[in-house]
């Protein structure tokens, strides 16, 4: 396992990070405290959760591990979590957002749900476009001085978004965003146009979540057969980002195929390979690993430590270009001033 530093912080992490969004909605809380563990034994610190996965169960299968396990094991681990939307059932006006109010309810849940004083990295887990920045950053602010959280971070956020959130955050002199939590992978290379150029001006890391494109990077879909059986689209063609009408293109096919080679070439999985091109972008500080079951997870895990040559990077980035239509993107956006120096 690798170690980096989360953002321009100076807390080390695991470059492979225990995604937690199955616990308590597709795994149950015993196969949960076996992917905690086994992902420990492998050198794992990084964990990620939020308050609405499997609306607090995430959290409170994670709490009673961090309860029946010695601080031995349980010290190393780096814990995330997030706060911004909505629980099930819960339509109030202040259920969900940005606010004060909200944030500071919905962290105090979230301690209680994990039974611990403070979060390592406490995440808004999507923009809020009713509630006013300086409201946000403030009181991440006083979480932060009041010792309930170490440091703060973004997800989902786009990159006029985080750029702002960089910059008042500077002139209000409160504490900064250290991270943002986007989707990337093979398959959703778009945040490398605003976002990833946002994040290395700022100096932050980033945790990109879907790094195997919900299971298409894995190679379990095939052209032309709609996926069935005890997969996330075998039992929902229609889910989410990842549905097999939406995302099985042209492009998706080609990826998969340069995918597959690397992977042949090299003697390890189509996952191994499409999670070793994401942990060595820019940026990255740790890639969320998503696993329903301990199989899945230490099959992920293998990833650790692999990396990729030139050759094989440049074919998969060929393979996956998303080819901006116009400039300022693509070949056309090239930063003229680099290139009349002969950069």
């Amino acid at each position: 396992m690798d170690y980096r530093t989360l953002g321009n912080s100076g807390c080390a992490v695991s470059s492979l990070c225990l995604g937690t969004m199955t616990f308590g909605a597709e795994t149950d809380e015993a196969v949960a405290h076996q992917q905690l563990d086994r992902f420990v034994e492998a050198g794992g610190t990084l964990v990620d959760t939020a308050d609405v996965y499997g609306d607090g169960r995430s959290e409170e299968f994670i709490g009673r591990w961090f309860a029946r396990r010695p601080a031995a094991v349980t010290e190393p681990v780096v814990l995330a979590t997030k706060g911004r939307f909505h629980f099930s059932g819960d339509n109030s006006p202040n259920g969900a957002g940005l606010s004060a109010r909200h944030l500071t309810r919905a962290l105090d849940a979230s301690l209680r749900r994990l039974g611990l004083d403070a979060v390592d990295l406490y995440q808004v887990h999507a923009f809020d476009a009713l509630t006013p920045m300086e409201e946000t950053l403030r009181t991440l602010d006083q979480f932060v001085r009041a010792g309930k959280i170490r440091y703060y971070g973004l997800s989902n956020f786009t990159g006029w978004q985080l750029t702002k959130a960089v910059h008042l955050a500077r002139a209000l002199n409160v504490a900064g965003p250290v991270t943002i939590q986007p989707q990337y992978s093979l398959l959703a290379r778009e945040i490398e146009w605003e976002i990833v150029p946002a994040v290395l001006d700022a100096g932050m890391g980033m945790l990109p979540w879907s790094p195997l494109g919900g299971g298409w990077l894995s190679g379990k879909y095939r052209r032309d057969q709609r996926p069935a059986g005890a997969t996330r689209l075998g039992e929902d063609p229609d889910r989410g980002m990842e549905a097999y009408d939406r995302r099985g293109t042209d492009r998706t096919w080609r990826v998969i195929d340069a995918v597959q080679k690397v992977a042949d070439d090299r003697g390890v999985s189509m996952a191994e390979v499409a999670l070793a091109w994401v942990n060595d972008r820019p940026a990255v500080s740790s890639t969320i690993l998503g696993a329903r079951t301990v199989d899945q997870l230490e099959a992920n895990l293998r990833s650790a430590g692999l990396h990729l040559t030139a050759a094989e990077t440049a074919a998969l980035d060929a393979a996956s270009d998303p080819h901006a239509v116009d400039y300022p993107y693509g070949e056309l956006g090239v930063d003229q001033r680099s290139r009349t120096l002969g950069g």
